[in-house]
């Protein structure tokens, strides 16, 4: 049902009552709805249209056994379908969660129909993709399980307390497995994100799925490059591998502590720097994060604010910073697929906030010492450690070689 052009406007209070915030979320549901008709179009129909371009001998010798390029393409529409199921649950989930009409009035003030950029297109992909890495079984086995054993190697290492008297802050905390993961060892976990794409698909895989393994993706479907066969790109898994609520419910049976989880959205800077978050976390843990700031040094303040006397700040992670190219004429805030900060208001502020620079490895570790952290470990971990969203299977692969230290706040920051 289409919803009235005189709809009332919700200014009192919330994310919508901000012009800004009410334009990113717009943008992100929208992008969910999309998916579908954008995914064929730009992955089978273009295809399609190419080969019917094609002399007729070489059509046949595409569509003929041991190619069947068409059948291929059909196959591709299919998977496509399913992944879009995933992406219409989310959207639904938004819709809920903001009291919004699945078919607003074109006039209306909440029309949020046809308001998606092509980037924000780009970001619902890379979501759905992202959902390999943290919530199927071979994503997390292939890449963050890795990265979890060495938060929870280091917090018993370097830190000198109970797991239940533990407080963890995961900024950038994206689909939420790691977050779940650190609650489930029985810490209690705050992760905080900015972005609305991964809000709602955190939410929607934390607290809507009903068993492990409803669901199937195929992450690998939207490119046709350097795929050994036509099965490894049309291959599935199922997500999620665990179901939250359930593990955590055996994990009480068995006895085993577990931790809260929650989890906050917005600037991490603005979000982070209140007198209320002064030392209130024992472990910050930033997990391919800190090339997210236009400016380090406003990170590495607030992750010393919010932490406790000694306490530790574990880092993995590369340095491909993502305001590299942003332009120092305009004070715009930046959107680039892995980084998506569109629902930052434009006050200046946290990542807003003019200015940018890049650092080398070296001269971070500096800053870190001279803000009143003493690093305690640091190494380069093998690049097998590195992978990030890849496809283990494909003809490339692109890996970084992760920085890993543990710092432990010593000072006042300077």
């Amino acid at each position: 049902m289409e919803e009235s052009a005189t709809a009332k406007q919700p200014f009192d209070s919330g994310p919508l009552a901000d012009a800004g915030e009410r334009r990113a979320i717009f943008n992100v549901l929208d992008s969910f709805r999309q998916y579908r008709k954008q995914t064929h179009f730009g992955t089978t129909h273009r295809r399609r249209q190419n080969f019917y371009a094609l002399p007729k001998n070489h059509q046949d010798l595409l569509n003929s056994p041991g190619t069947l390029f068409l059948d291929n393409l059909s196959a591709i529409d299919d998977a496509i379908d399913e992944n879009a199921d995933i992406a219409n649950e989310i959207l639904q989930l938004g819709l809920e969660t903001f009291d919004l009409p699945a078919q607003p009035h074109i006039d209306s003030w909440n029309n949020w129909h046809d308001t998606a950029r092509p980037l924000d297109l780009d970001k619902a992909h890379s979501t759905l993709k992202q959902f390999w890495r943290d919530w199927s079984r071979e994503g997390f086995e292939a890449e963050l399980k890795s990265v979890l054993d060495t938060i929870l190697h280091d917090v018993k290492s370097y830190l000198d307390s109970p797991v239940t008297n533990t407080r963890i802050l995961l900024p950038g905390a994206g689909l939420g497995r790691l977050l779940f993961e650190l609650c489930l060892a029985g810490y209690t976990a705050e992760g905080n994100e900015i972005s609305y794409h991964q809000l709602l698909s955190s939410n929607f895989v934390l607290n809507t799925t009903k068993y492990a393994n409803q669901y199937k993706l195929y992450p690998f479907i939207n490119s046709f490059n350097n795929h050994t066969s036509r099965a490894n790109q049309l291959r599935s898994v199922t997500i999620p591998d665990v179901h939250p609520s359930t593990a955590m419910s055996e994990n009480l049976k068995a006895g085993l502590p577990i931790g809260n989880m929650s989890m906050t959205a917005g600037d991490f800077i603005t979000s982070y720097t209140s007198a209320e978050s002064a030392g209130s976390f024992d472990v910050v843990a930033t997990v391919y994060f800190i090339d997210t700031a236009p400016n380090v040094i406003r990170y590495i303040e607030t992750i010393h604010h919010c932490l406790g006397e000694n306490g530790l700040w574990i880092n993995i992670g590369p340095l491909l910073w993502h305001f590299e190219d942003r332009l120092t004429d305009k004070h715009d805030v930046h959107v680039d697929e892995e980084n998506d900060t569109q629902n930052v208001a434009k006050d200046s502020t946290g990542i807003a906030e003019p200015g940018s620079f890049e650092l080398t490895e070296e001269e971070v570790m500096t800053l870190v010492q001279r803000m009143g952290f003493e690093v305690i470990f640091q190494e380069t971990l093998p690049p097998n450690a590195g992978a990030y969203i890849q496809d283990p299977s494909s003809m490339l692969q692109h890996v970084y070689r992760c920085s890993h230290w543990v710092a432990r706040k010593t000072s006042a920051s300077s």
